[in-house]
Parts: C-alpha cells; structure tokens; sequence
C-alpha cells in the first residue's frame, strides 16, 4: 500500500502540470492573436505531452521524456499530412483537440522548443528538490 501511495504522490505534481497546461494553453488562445497563439499552442500541446509522460513514469529522466514528448508531438503533426485528423476532427471536436487538422512544418520546430523548455522546467525542479535537506530525490 505505501509503494501505491508514494506512486501516486509522485504522479501528482505532473498531473497538476497537465492540468495547468491545458489552462494556459486555452487562455494563449483567447489573449494571442493568430500566429503566435499557434505556435505557443504547438510547444505547449508538447509540454502538456512532456506532463504526461511524467505522470505515467515519474521517475523518467527529464532528457528521455523529451525526447518522447517530441517524438509523439512530431507523429501526430506527420500523421495530419494523411488528412485523416481533419476529417475525423470535423465530427469531433476532442479529436480535432488532440490531432490537430493539417500538416505545418513549422509546428515541428515549436514542438521541440516545447520539449526542450519542459524538460529544462524539469531537471530544475528535480535540482532543487534534491538539494533540499530530508528530500529524496
């Protein structure tokens, strides 16, 4: 029961970042203005990726949840180009949320940036948790 309960206290901080991000990356889209909400929407739809991969595996290291993070965000920006995330996200608006509707090679490169600045977020809370007296890293 104590390994249940300390997996889930590890989950927590990322789940609550997932939650945040979805948030702040609404609240881009009502302030910004066209482009640079996209492209905010791109890195942060990678950093909310890079969230969950840290809530399923906490213990991951902030580089190969990058990389995941990245990966994942590149497949479904590739997979746009089939045109079946717009056709399936015309019927529904959480799959239009979740895949996007059309190819954007620029998307790649926001993609990364979202990736790298989770990942920077990360090894530094990590650092400063670790440094803390009685905090188990």
């Amino acid at each position: 029961m104590r390994d249940l309960r300390s997996g889930l206290v590890a989950r927590w901080p990322a789940a609550a970042a997932a939650v945040l991000t979805v948030a702040v990356g609404l609240g881009v889209r009502a302030v910004l203005p066209g482009d640079p909400a996209k492209y905010a929407g791109d890195a942060l739809y990678t950093v909310l990726v890079y969230a969950l991969v840290v809530t399923v595996a906490p213990e991951v290291r902030p580089s190969r949840a990058a990389l995941v993070a990245a990966g994942l965000s590149w497949l479904v920006e590739l997979f746009q180009a089939t045109g079946l995330p717009d056709e399936w996200g015309r019927h529904s608006g959480l799959v239009h949320l979740v895949l996007g509707s059309t190819f954007n090679p620029p998307d790649l490169a926001w993609y990364l940036v979202g990736a790298a600045v989770a990942a920077l977020v990360h090894r530094a809370l990590r650092t400063g948790r670790s440094a803390a007296p009685g905090v188990a890293r």
